[in-house]
């Protein structure tokens, strides 16, 4: 299947009520904020993380993957042993040196670019004790922030349960919860084709890259939690560039979304109180808007 031949930019608009986004362990995994200005912030591995397990669900049927569309990083998962699988399917040795060590190290590239969706995707380094060597994804995120700052509320919880029966007697004890009451985020992203095309591209396609808007569409429907219970994709405007180099700065395609509250005098606490708008007059030439949400 051919390499996407054009570049994208994109928006994602997601929002979190009465829960935990993207906890801090740093911080007794509060929610992540920026000290400076009170926004929050939620991880790129974080929403590479649920894309990643919603293409898993996807396309996983009776305990097996479809073919090209399985998930290097995952829980539990052995790295070296997956390495030395594309060894394995290849016939390759490990035990090399020179010029054969590296050509078998770039087949071994090729063929997890080709089984690994998140490989495919986002890249992976795997210059590991079996060296499969690394690969530069087409497909980035940036941290989302909020697009107001957040409070986080602590609150108290009691456990009625005990471990040890030698506890039966004491008191209850006494945990902790912190939840954003409401708040949207926004994350951009971007997708270079120069990354997915060639000998040294990941074949990143167009089916890909359907199964990219999928996941992110629907990612968190297949995620609810006690703390993520309530988060939803509200918006997802793609940037379509004519070149494979662009058209336009990112930059300045994203400023032409613009999300305000509709009623500044009263804290938000639903999506509808926001008005998210996408400016598509007087589009730089070769650039096209599809909101995919």
């Amino acid at each position: 299947m051919a390499a996407i031949s054009h570049r994208y930019d994109f928006v994602l608009v997601f929002d979190v009520a009465s829960g935990n986004p993207n906890g801090d362990p740093d911080a007794g995994n509060a929610p992540r904020t920026d000290p400076e200005t009170g926004h929050g912030f939620v991880s790129d591995v974080c929403l590479k993380r649920k894309v990643r397990d919603f293409v898993m669900l996807k396309k996983r049927e009776n305990n097996h993957c479809e073919e090209g569309y399985d998930i290097y990083v995952k829980e539990k998962s052995v790295l070296n042993a997956k390495h030395q699988e594309a060894y394995d399917a290849q016939r390759l040795k490990t035990d090399v040196k020179g010029k054969e060590r590296q050509d078998n190290e770039e087949k071994a590239r090729k063929w997890m670019c080709q089984h690994y969706y998140d490989v495919r995707t986002f890249g992976a380094v795997m210059s590991t004790e079996i060296n499969a060597g690394q690969v530069r994804g087409p497909v980035q995120f940036v941290f989302a922030r909020s697009v107001e700052p957040i409070v986080a509320l602590e609150q108290a919880i009691t456990r009625m349960a005990v471990t040890n029966e030698r506890d039966l007697e004491k008191e209850r004890t006494i945990g902790r919860k912190q939840i954003v009451p409401y708040a949207v985020y926004v994350a951009h992203g971007f997708i270079s084709p120069h990354l997915a095309q060639g000998d040294r591209g990941t074949g990143f396609s167009d089916a890909d890259l359907g199964l990219l808007w999928e996941a992110l569409l629907n990612m968190f429907e297949v995620d609810r939690s006690a703390a993520r219970g309530e988060m939803a994709t509200r918006k997802l405007i793609a940037f379509k560039h004519e070149s494979m180099i662009g058209n336009a700065p990112a930059h300045v395609l994203f400023e032409r979304v613009k999300i305000e509250r509709k009623d500044p005098s009263r804290p938000a606490r639903a999506y509808a109180d926001y008005a998210v708008t996408v400016d598509k007059e007087n589009l730089p030439a070769g650039i096209t808007v599809h909101e995919l949400l």
